[in-house]
C-alpha cells in the first residue's frame, strides 16, 4: 500500500507534469511526456500511447516505451513505429472489444489487468508472441482512455508492469496508481487538445498570410518569390545567431517562440505592397506604366525619319526644272545624315530605358538636349516635342527604373506594412511583429525609413531582415528589371554596406563565418551564380 508521502509527492509530481504539458509547443514531445511522465508516477516499466486516427476507425501507436528491454520508438527518438493501427471494428463492423486498447476506447473506460497471462475475456496472443521473441513477460496492464473537453476520445494510455520501488518485482497496478493515470490521462488530453488546436489556428492564421502574399504574387510575379525567400533567409540568419557561441551575439539566444515570431514578421514583411500600384512594382524600364512607352518613341522618330525624307523629296522636285547633280546629291547626303542622326538617338534612347546601375551625366544631358532639339509633326500637323516632360524625366533616372515620385510610391509599401500590422489584435507571444516586419528597411547610421532609427533603436531581428531581404534583392533572378548578381558581388556589395552604416556589421559577420550566404545560394540561387570561389569574407577577390 503506497505511504502518505509517497502519494504526496506523486501528486506534487502530478502538479508538475501538468505544467509541463500546458507550456510544450512540440506535438512529438508533447506525447512523449505524456507518456514518461505516466510511467513515472506508476512505476511502470513499459507503455503505449495511441491517439485515435483522423478517420476515428482506429487506435495509431504514437509512442512505444520499455525499459528493461530498452525498446525507444516514436516521439523524439528517431526510431519510427512500424506497428500497424488497432481498428476500433472488426470487418462485421462490430466493435473490437477483444484488444484491451480497443476495449478502453469503444467503452471509455479503465481496465486495470492484474495478470494478462491469466485473464480472460481479452486477445493478447499478440502480446504472448512479443514475450516469447523477446523473453519478457508482459503482466500487469493498465489501459486508461484520454477524453477532451468535448467528451470524445482522442486516445489511450497503456501501461505495462507496475515495479514495487522496493524491490523491482512487478506487481499490480494500485487503486491510487490507476487514479494518479487517470487524472494524468485528463490533464494530458485537454494539454494535447490545446496544443492541436493552437497548431489549426497557427495553420489558418499562416493560411491568411500566405493568401495575402499569394494576392501580391497574383498582382506582381516578381515579388511574390521575394515574400518567400526573405522569411526563409531570415530563419537562417537567425538559426546562425542561435548557434553564435562567440562575439557580441554570443549570449543572444532566441526560444522557439520567438522564432516563430520572427518568421510570421518575415512573411508579412511586405504585406503593405497589396496597396502599390503594378506598374510601379513591376517597372522594368524607365518608360514602363501599362506598357513600354518606348514603342511611342519608337513611333516618333519614325515620324520624323519620314518627314526628313519628304522634305529632301520636296527639295529634289524643286530642282526637276532644271539638271543640278550636285544639288541633289547634297539633298540626299542631308538626309542620309539626318536620318542616321535619328536613328543613333532612337537607339540611344532604346539603351538607357532598360536602366541600370548608373547613368552618367553625359547621357543623362543627351536625353534633355534629344528632348529640346527634336520635334515631329502629329496626324493633325501639331508640332511638338519628339519626349515628352515626362518622358525626359523618366529617361534620365541616374539608376534602376523608378522617378523620385515612384520610389516615395514603393517606399510607402513598409508605412502601409506597419499601419496594416499594428491594427492586429497581436496576442503577446507575437506583440513585436510589427517592429521586426517594419523595420527591414531602417539603417544602422539612421539614414533608413520610414522612421530613421538608428543601429541602437532597433531590434537584432529587425536587423536580421534588413541583411536578408537586401541579399534577397542582390540576387534575385526573377526581377524584370535586372538580372541575379553573382554572388560574389553580391557579397561585395553587402561588405560595403557593412562598413558603411547601412547593414549591422556583427550580425554580416555571422552571415559570412557561418556562412549562411552560401546556404541561401544552394537553395535558391542559379548554379551560375554561385561562384563563392571569387569572394572572401574580407572582400577580397
Amino acid at each position: 500500500m503506497d505511504s502518505i508521502d509517497d502519494l504526496f509527492r506523486r501528486l506534487e509530481q502530478l502538479n508538475e507534469i501538468g505544467a509541463a504539458l500546458s507550456s510544450e509547443r512540440d506535438i512529438n514531445r508533447l506525447l512523449e511526456q505524456i507518456l514518461l511522465a505516466a510511467k513515472t508516477i506508476t512505476h511502470a516499466d513499459g507503455g503505449t500511447l495511441y491517439r485515435v486516427t483522423e478517420d476515428g476507425g482506429a487506435l495509431r501507436f504514437e509512442i512505444v516505451r520499455n525499459d528493461s528491454l530498452r525498446i525507444a520508438l516514436g516521439g523524439t527518438s528517431g526510431n519510427p513505429i512500424t506497428f500497424p493501427d488497432l481498428p476500433l471494428r472488426d470487418e462485421r463492423g462490430e466493435p473490437n472489444n477483444s484488444m484491451v486498447a480497443a476495449y478502453a476506447a469503444i467503452n471509455d473506460k479503465t481496465v486495470n489487468i492484474a495478470d494478462a497471462y491469466c485473464e480472460a475475456g481479452f486477445d493478447f496472443s499478440g502480446t504472448r508472441k512479443f514475450d516469447e521473441r523477446t523473453g519478457y513477460r508482459s503482466q500487469s496492464f493498465l489501459t486508461v482512455p484520454m477524453k477532451n473537453h468535448e467528451n470524445e476520445i482522442i486516445g489511450v494510455l497503456q501501461l505495462i508492469n507496475s515495479l514495487d520501488p522496493r524491490g523491482g518485482a512487478v506487481q499490480p497496478f494500485s487503486q491510487s496508481e490507476q487514479r494518479l493515470a487517470e487524472s494524468l490521462a485528463s490533464q494530458a488530453a485537454i494539454a494535447l487538445t490545446n496544443r492541436q488546436l493552437i497548431m489549426q489556428l497557427e495553420e489558418l492564421f499562416e493560411s491568411f498570410i500566405h493568401l495575402i502574399n499569394l494576392a501580391i504574387d497574383e498582382k506582381s510575379p516578381y515579388t511574390g518569390g521575394h515574400c518567400q525567400r526573405v522569411p526563409e533567409l531570415t530563419m537562417m540568419i537567425a538559426k546562425a545567431v542561435n548557434a553564435t557561441r562567440e562575439g557580441p551575439l554570443a549570449d543572444f539566444k532566441m526560444s522557439e517562440s520567438e522564432l516563430y515570431e520572427l518568421k510570421i514578421a518575415g512573411l508579412l514583411h511586405d504585406c503593405g505592397k497589396v496597396t502599390t500600384p503594378v506598374h510601379v512594382v513591376d517597372k522594368a524600364t524607365k518608360l514602363q506604366t501599362i506598357f513600354d512607352r518606348i514603342a511611342l518613341v519608337d513611333t516618333r522618330f519614325e515620324v520624323a525619319k519620314r518627314d526628313a525624307e519628304i522634305a529632301a523629296l520636296r527639295k529634289l522636285l524643286a530642282l526637276r526644272e532644271r539638271v543640278d547633280l550636285e544639288a541633289e546629291a547634297a539633298c540626299w547626303a542631308d538626309y542620309w545624315r539626318e536620318a542616321a542622326a535619328l536613328e543613333d538617338e532612337r537607339n540611344f534612347l532604346r539603351r538607357v530605358n532598360v536602366g541600370g546601375e548608373a547613368m552618367s551625366p553625359e547621357d543623362q544631358q543627351r536625353v534633355r538636349d534629344i528632348g529640346a532639339r527634336r520635334t515631329w509633326r502629329d496626324p493633325d500637323e501639331t508640332v511638338g516635342g519628339l519626349l515628352t516632360d515626362d518622358e525626359i524625366e523618366n529617361l534620365t533616372i541616374r539608376a534602376g527604373t523608378l522617378t523620385a515620385r515612384e520610389r516615395d510610391i514603393i517606399n510607402h509599401h513598409i508605412v502601409a506594412t506597419i499601419k496594416m500590422l499594428e491594427a492586429l489584435p497581436w496576442p503577446n507571444h507575437l506583440k513585436h511583429v510589427a517592429e521586426y516586419a517594419g523595420g527591414h528597411h531602417e539603417r544602422m547610421d539612421g539614414k533608413g525609413y520610414p522612421k530613421g532609427l538608428k543601429r541602437e533603436q532597433m531590434s537584432w531581428q529587425a536587423r536580421m531582415m534588413g541583411i536578408a531581404d537586401i541579399f534577397e534583392a542582390l540576387t534575385a533572378k526573377d526581377r524584370p528589371y535586372k538580372q541575379g548578381m553573382k554572388l560574389s558581388q553580391a557579397m561585395s556589395i553587402m561588405a560595403k554596406f557593412s562598413e558603411g552604416g547601412h547593414i549591422d556589421p556583427d550580425l554580416f559577420e555571422v552571415f559570412c563565418k557561418q556562412a549562411v550566404y552560401l546556404r541561401y545560394a544552394e537553395a535558391f540561387l542559379d548554379a551560375q551564380q554561385i561562384d563563392v570561389e571569387a569572394w572572401t569574407p574580407n572582400g577580397k577577390k
